[in-house]
């Protein structure tokens, strides 16, 4: 409860933070398993490598770690607390956008989900392990396939963990590959897969030249602050906002299962909750294999 109070109040706050826990815990379980060890500090370690770079909720981590150490010292491992936050980061009521007489709220709208606690945090935090074992925003399906088998997750948990993508922001450097403006102003799509008026609105979002690493973009531009099935019917539109993303809607392998999300949000809830506890269990470090750390400590 002293997690989940504490991504609550993170999330009133600041309405970026669950889709910042989720990436957080993503980036964690694919390097070296679901360690905390992306948390630690130091030259040479996953946290310091770029791809890296743009992570955040790691103030919220530290906070519940610190609050935990106060009542239950020495008990709960960053691993576990990364692992509940990204659980509860899809959960809370956030105000909505009201204009009228008073102020209303929206559930997040992700499940309730039990995971198992009792991870260990890892000793080894390597830099050079992150881009082997990541998912990049122009992969194929098959380069993002191949990872995820590695991992231990199938075709279908790949669609479905692509669906935390409802929620969060990305910096333009990640997708504005995709198309470009000739100098005087006219659009040429790069990846075709992609809707041309989105496009568009990308291009004044993300002006050309621009390098200032502090503009993002809604991952979902329907409903951004919910966690549901939204980012499935924007797929359907053309309007997945990386490469990554359309793969899925262009491929007879994955295709079937975009178009049952995109009808069925309790299908997908559903399996969000099967595929998130296999994601949960990666690499779980137990016993002699890790300890429970008292802070980020940093690696020199």
């Amino acid at each position: 409860m002293m997690v989940k109070n504490t991504v609550r109040s993170a999330s009133d706050l600041d309405p970026t933070v669950p889709g910042k826990l989720l990436r957080l815990f993503f980036h964690d379980c694919f390097v070296e398993g679901c360690d905390a060890s992306v948390l630690l500090q130091g030259n040479g370690t996953e946290r310091s490598d770029p791809a890296n770079k743009s992570l955040g909720g790691f103030s919220v981590i530290d906070s519940a770690k610190r609050v935990l150490e106060i009542f239950c010292p020495e008990t709960v491992s960053c691993a576990d607390i990364l692992a509940l936050a990204a659980r509860d980061a899809v959960e809370f009521v956030r105000p909505n956008d009201a204009h009228i007489f008073f102020l209303t709220f929206i559930f997040a709208g992700g499940p309730n989900i039990q995971i198992p606690t009792g991870r260990k945090d890892g000793r080894n935090s390597t830099a050079v392990n992150v881009r082997p074992n990541i998912i990049d925003t122009s992969f194929t399906l098959d380069e993002m396939a191949k990872i995820f088998s590695a991992k231990g997750l199938s075709m279908d948990d790949l669609v479905i963990l692509s669906g935390a993508h409802t929620i969060g922001r990305s910096h333009c450097s990640s997708f504005n590959d995709r198309f470009k403006l000739d100098s005087n102003g006219n659009l040429t799509l790069i990846d075709s897969s992609l809707d041309r008026q989105y496009a568009a609105q990308l291009t004044k979002m993300c002006p050309v030249g621009a390098s200032d690493d502090s503009v993002t973009v809604n991952n979902d531009p329907g409903t951004p602050l919910q966690f549901d099935n939204q980012y499935y019917k924007v797929l359907l539109e053309h309007k997945g906002l990386f490469q990554s993303d359309s793969a899925l809607l262009n491929d007879a392998r994955t295709r079937n299962r975009v178009l049952e999300f995109a009808n069925n949000q309790d299908s997908f809830f559903e399996r969000w909750g099967v595929s998130f506890l296999k994601l949960s269990s990666i690499g779980v470090k137990t016993g002699d294999e890790g300890e429970i750390r008292q802070s980020f400590i940093p690696i020199e």
